[in-house]
């Protein structure tokens, strides 16, 4: 950083490029803009940041950041007690909900990876194949990202859930995973309505094999 800019421009742009996806250039510009801006706009944005945290819970049901326990997802009781779909993150479940998904959720808290040094125990898995003793869960849509890590928690997923079958801890349930027509690769959160409706419409047995 350029010791010409005072040493609140500098300190601001740092913590902008510390963001996902913002680099410094793009930090600069960000605080340029906002240094433009007036006080109370620039009081709008403290206030937003200092209270993000403030009155914000973990549902215990599925797993989401809500203001309430259970969450209003899991309180719905309008939605399809039937179909749960099991996502990465939060994020998705926005995502899944511009795409009129209309079933309940798990919020696993990420993906399994090695390289990441994260492991099943770090995702709220135990807590899925908990929720799987309700008789109202006939399907279990794994929706997790269609790259390599989400390919691979969900594999993992469904042969817990096989398993927890087979010793008659769970029913048996069906185990579908989202339709192609998602990009492989990508994040789940920027598939469009489109994408991600036709998925949803033509998910299959997670144990099918490819014809």
């Amino acid at each position: 950083m350029s010791k010409v800019l005072p040493k609140s421009i500098q300190a601001l742009a740092e913590v902008l490029g510390s963001l996902p996806g913002i680099g410094p250039k793009t930090a600069n510009r960000l605080t340029f803009y906002l240094l433009g801006r007036e006080s109370h706009e620039l009081q709008r944005f403290a206030q937003a940041f200092s209270e993000l945290r403030e009155n914000l819970t973990t549902c215990s049901v599925c797993q989401i950041i809500a203001e309430s326990d259970p969450c209003p997802i899991c309180s719905d009781s309008t939605r399809d007690q039937q179909k749960l779909a099991v996502v990465e993150e939060a994020l998705d479940v926005l995502a899944l909900e511009k795409a009129r998904f209309n079933g309940r959720y798990h919020v696993l808290g990420g993906q399994i990876s090695p390289i990441n040094h994260v492991g099943p125990e770090d995702l709220a898995i135990s807590q899925l194949l908990e929720r799987l003793n309700s008789n109202e869960i006939k399907e279990v849509i794994l929706a997790t990202d269609p790259s390599l890590e989400g390919e691979a928690t969900a594999l993992y997923i469904d042969e817990q859930i096989k398993s927890a079958v087979e010793l008659g801890t769970i029913k048996e349930l069906s185990v579908t995973r989202l339709a192609r027509g998602l990009p492989v690769g990508g994040d789940l959160e920027y598939a469009d309505e489109l994408t991600l409706s036709r998925a949803l419409e033509g998910r299959r047995s997670y144990s099918q094999k490819d014809q």
